[in-house]
């Protein structure tokens, strides 16, 4: 069985979240780390893991959403269903206009994180560098979301003490992080839906759901050279190693 380390299971996403768990389960995915991009996101996966009792829940407030109202005292008294501070980070894709208020907020959520022993789970697009030098100067660990950078940055991530989130990009007809992969060890991977985004070849176009872990993995076993149940186990304990659940 496996476990879809980030996705948004989110009612704005899907009109039928038990269909999509039922489903999920019957392609071997058993766990689900549902992780909120805003504060009311933040709200919905809390009650939506007290609910499901296979569902984890990562809370932050994403890069994207910088400019939107997110009230900080909902980290006080998380139930240990909450096992991440996430989806935080910076992006820099559609250009820096908010690149001050981006730092601020990351900053303050490391610091949270920091405080909270709380592992973080990282969103960064086109904005490296200063991801990089910002974790740097706290003392957190996590995942790097959706990597898709150069083995270089893999390597600085790595020894840094976080983990690489593996998802349907790998799969992309001109993607190049299977080239990449093959130089990493499978002990630093973690797979990842994304869901309702990054959907898997062959199905790209649909609305990704957790049960297309199990097409990444078979995407990861031919790259490994690894059965589905050896790979399953690998990056399973790796999960453990990052998140208590």
């Amino acid at each position: 069985m496996f476990v879809d380390s980030h996705c948004h299971i989110l009612k704005n996403y899907y009109e039928n979240i038990n269909l999509v768990l039922k489903n999920a389960e019957n392609n071997s995915v058993n766990r689900f780390i549902n992780s909120a991009y805003n504060y009311k996101s933040s709200l919905e996966v809390i009650n939506l893991c007290n609910s499901y009792k296979n569902m984890f829940g990562a809370i932050g407030l994403h890069p994207e959403n910088c400019l939107e109202d997110f009230d900080y005292n909902i980290f006080n008294n998380l139930s240990n269903k909450i096992v991440a501070v996430g989806e935080i980070g910076l992006d820099y894709h559609y250009g820096k206009e908010n690149k001050d208020k981006q730092i601020e907020i990351f900053r303050k959520q490391l610091k949270i994180a920091e405080s909270l022993n709380l592992p973080v789970v990282i969103h960064s697009r086109d904005a490296n560098f200063d991801t990089i030098n910002i974790l740097k100067k706290y003392n957190v660990k996590g995942v790097i979301h959706s990597f898709s950078g150069s083995l270089e940055t893999a390597m600085i991530y790595i020894k840094m003490g976080f983990i690489l989130g593996i998802n349907g990009v790998v799969t992309f007809k001109n993607c190049n992080l299977k080239n990449i992969l093959v130089n990493i060890p499978l002990e630093f991977i973690v797979l990842e839906t994304d869901s309702p985004y990054l959907t898997p070849v062959p199905y790209r176009g649909q609305k990704n759901e957790p049960a297309r872990i199990k097409d990444i993995a078979l995407f990861l076993c031919d790259i490994y050279n690894l059965s589905i149940n050896d790979l399953a186990k690998i990056t399973n304990e790796n999960i453990k190693r990052v998140f208590d659940i």
